[in-house]
């Protein structure tokens, strides 16, 4: 183990060796955690400059998660910052970047590629760019990942990086909720109830705000609730109106506590006795 570290501490070295740090203080104190060989605090106080730009500390950072020093090994995150790193011209990360690629599977690529769009998109370890960020996330989406897919048809909703196209939203967001990804599939009922980029459809949007919901998101139960209030793509129903606006208050969703009370004052106390059961059965049931 020691030998290990040992090894791990010399290519550390060499590349810190190289680093021109911004900020002296941080750095110095990441090196002398690291020559004890705590290299879990070291990346506290590099992480934060590596998410700034600094591309010698983003091949360091890379290193410790391809080698596992002070982190769990994993190859996604060190691709990711050597890509970023090799953004840079830095020869370095580059290496890093295809000695990691030829380890890792299609779909380690893939979200490596989708935690490279998020960090464009915020501009961590990157100017913000959200063109870039599309590029990356479509990569990503292209290869079939939930994420990337969600994202991207994110970005197509809100016209961030692409111009504005509600059609290509609900595609990608279609993609994603059809594996399952909660967020699209929420997103995607909100595309269905507006018409955005489909046809108008109430029950279609029940369909995928029901299959969320059951996933926990609160945001589709609020939905839901809201269309058996209103009878919209459902028979109307207080008491099952009560009953999502109730999951999705529970969680703290603040319009679904104020339409919980709302629905409330339309029920019996029997009823509500009859909905706060359905609520605890269904939790029962479906939380995790």
């Amino acid at each position: 183990m020691k030998a290990i570290l040992r090894s791990g501490f010399l290519v550390l070295s060499i590349m810190l060796a190289l680093a021109a740090p911004a900020k002296a203080g941080p750095f110095e104190d990441g090196l002398v955690a690291a020559e004890r060989g705590d290299y879990a605090a070291a990346l506290k106080f590099w992480l934060p400059l590596a998410e700034q730009g600094d591309a010698k500390l983003q091949v360091t950072v890379g290193l410790l998660y391809e080698k596992g020093l002070g982190v769990p090994q994993d190859f996604v995150r060190a691709h990711m910052w050597f890509i970023l790193a090799a953004a840079q011209d830095n020869e370095e990360a580059k290496q890093g970047r295809d000695r990691t690629a030829s380890l890792m599977a299609p779909d380690q690529i893939a979200a490596a590629q989708t935690n490279l769009a998020y960090m464009y998109e915020n501009g961590r370890g990157v100017p913000k760019d959200y063109a870039e960020a599309v590029k990356w996330y479509r990569m990503a989406a292209g290869q079939g990942h939930a994420v990337a897919q969600n994202s991207l048809g994110f970005m197509y909703d809100i016209g961030q990086g692409v111009p504005q196209d509600y059609a290509e939203a609900a595609k990608w967001y279609r993609r994603a909720a059809e594996q399952g990804y909660v967020y699209a599939q929420s997103n995607l009922g909100v595309m269905y109830r507006g018409g955005l980029g489909v046809s108008r459809d109430d029950a279609e949007a029940v369909k995928w705000w029901l299959l969320a919901a059951e996933q926990g998101n609160a945001k589709a139960q609020y939905n839901l609730g809201n269309r058996y209030a209103n009878g919209q793509g459902v028979q109307q129903d207080n008491i099952l109106a009560y009953l999502w606006f109730n999951l999705a208050a529970v969680q703290g969703h603040k319009n679904a506590q104020i339409n919980e009370d709302i629905a409330a004052s339309l029920l019996t106390p029997d009823q509500i006795v009859e909905a706060q059961r359905m609520a605890r059965e269904w939790m029962e049931k479906y939380q995790r």
